[in-house]
């Protein structure tokens, strides 16, 4: 007997074992995680710098990215998060850098990362009790 296959009707979603275990939930966990550890690496790097004359500090605000993408429908994982210089001269040499508000960022992103992990795991670990993986 040959098999049939058909098209979805526009607007129809799949549910069942069709539907992706990956869902814009997660997607947008993960991709909140990478723009978290971007941000983690940007304000390293400004750390680093606190001694280069005239070096302006960098950041993205990858949460209003990602919140944007997901409000007009665009998927979590295609966002790309764009650095930006954070223009203001903190020191006599033109260096930008306060080692204060990097560090209090820093510990704050670090917190959050955290968060995001944690909520992915958890999330993870339900869809695998659901599924029966690792139960005796």
């Amino acid at each position: 007997m040959d098999r049939v296959v058909t098209e979805p009707k526009e607007g129809a979603s799949f549910t069942g074992p069709f539907m992706s275990l990956l869902d814009t939930t997660q997607q947008a966990l993960e991709s909140a995680m990478s723009g978290s550890m971007l941000r983690q690496t940007l304000l390293t790097n400004n750390l680093a710098n606190v001694d280069t004359p005239g070096y302006q500090p960098e950041d993205v605000n990858f949460q209003s990215t990602l919140a944007q993408a997901v409000e007009s429908g665009q998927s979590p994982t295609s966002v790309t998060f764009q650095p930006y210089s954070v223009s203001q001269s903190v020191g006599p040499d033109g260096n930008g850098v306060s080692p204060e508000q990097q560090e209090a960022m820093l510990s704050q992103n670090g917190l959050l990362y955290e968060t995001l992990t944690q909520v992915a795991a958890q999330r993870e670990s339900i869809l695998e009790s659901a599924m029966g993986i690792g139960q005796s």
